[in-house]
């Protein structure tokens, strides 16, 4: 891959002093920045040829997908990336060990680029005004929604920023294994609620570690019912919007190759209640059932993670995964989920990108059509939760 033009190191050194640029495959910037919104505008194209250029951001947050520029001419996209840390007024969040130091709560902004071949003349990034126009979208959920820090894995949420225009940012605090309770008492929603702000939504996606726990205290129709209006009314205390979202579906057939529901009253528990609450719903659980029938048995494996042994390194077993996403499913979920934001939350859906168009889960993307270049590869690690 041609090295970054000299220009790409100039806006950076200008708006931030020293930062730390890395030319390879793929390009990397990384630079010590306070927490905050920032606004990044990349310039792709390359004098030397055709380019397909990707960009992610922090933990493999998907900003840019597969640019195509001629060669010789320049295209600019303007993207909002959301910085946080552990720390708000009053607390620290209590993060698992495999979160310390990972790039979404580090204390720094990471940006890559990646495409065969990625070309980018110039990236400017700055910090976003106070009074500046932008509504942050904070996600709460679990390993299918967080950004999943290592390849091949992807939750859906980490997809969610290629789909909304310049006016909004993703801020997803959600994390594998966390239920709503463990959420809650890792002090997570006391983060988000530190940083909300009059009109920001909040996505709430839980059930499939709730569905584990034992005792009345966590049913669907009880404890788990009970610990969803506490954040909806505590977001809307502070005039944030909730958005409920019904937990996505594991992948599961019967004999007679129909998807079946393994999550029992869960989803219904979160549909009953956003009809009472009056909350927006997303039913991801109902979208991406018919998701899967639609791939059938065999084409869904492709959602998730089914591969012999010795596929990815430090994988000694073969993996058969049911719950956890490729990129390629986190994508089609994403999909899914502004599909019904689309229809369904008019004030959010006035925030998404100008060539957002129509999704059917009944006709899902060709998988060759979708093609995310993976981040570079240490070693696997499966997900939190099941």
């Amino acid at each position: 891959m041609t090295p970054c033009s000299g220009t790409l190191l100039v806006v950076l050194q200008l708006l931030f002093g020293d930062g730390l640029l890395v030319a390879g495959d793929p390009i990397s910037f990384t630079r010590v920045l306070p927490e905050g919104v920032y606004r990044v505008t990349i310039e792709c194209g390359g004098d030397d040829a055709e380019s397909v250029t990707t960009c992610k951001g922090e933990a493999r947050r998907l900003f840019v997908l597969g640019k195509r520029v001629p060669k010789g001419e320049i295209v600019s996209k303007t993207f909002l990336v959301d910085v946080h840390r552990r720390e708000f007024p009053g607390g620290t969040v209590s993060l698992k060990p495999r979160e310390v130091g990972s790039a979404n709560w580090d204390e720094r902004l990471t940006l890559e680029f990646l495409g065969s071949p990625a070309r980018v003349r110039r990236v400017a990034v700055e910090p976003l005004e106070a009074d500046a126009a932008a509504t942050r979208i904070f996600l709460a959920g679990d390993s299918t929604v967080t950004d999943q820090t290592r390849e091949p894995y992807a939750g859906w949420g980490q997809m969610l920023p290629l789909f909304f225009g310049p006016h909004a940012v993703v801020a997803n605090h959600a994390e594998s294994g966390l239920s709503l309770s463990s959420f809650r008492s890792s002090r997570r929603l006391d983060k988000i609620l530190s940083q909300l702000q009059p009109g920001d939504f909040v996505l709430i996606q839980f059930g499939h570690n709730d569905q584990k726990a034992k005792g009345t205290e966590t049913a669907a129709f009880a404890g788990y019912t009970t610990a969803l209006i506490d954040f909806v009314d505590r977001i809307r205390a502070q005039h944030g919007r909730p958005v409920l979202v019904t937990p996505v579906a594991r992948r599961r057939f019967d004999e007679a190759g129909g998807v079946v529901e393994s999550l029992g009253d869960f989803p219904e528990a979160v549909r009953r209640l956003a009809q009472e609450k009056d909350v927006p719903l997303v039913d991801l659980n109902a979208m991406s059932k018919r998701l899967y029938q639609s791939l059938g048995v065999e084409g869904s494996k492709a959602m998730f993670l089914h591969v012999p042994a010795n596929t990815y390194p430090g994988q000694d077993e073969p993996i058969h995964d049911d719950t956890h996403f490729s990129n390629y499913g986190g994508y089609e979920i994403a999909r899914c989920a502004v599909e019904a934001i689309r229809t369904g939350v008019p004030e959010l859906a006035a925030l998404l990108a100008a060539d957002v168009t129509p999704f059917d889960p009944g006709k899902p993307d060709p998988m060759d059509a979708i093609a995310i270049p993976p981040s570079s590869f240490e070693v696997l690690t499966v997900p939190d939760g099941r």
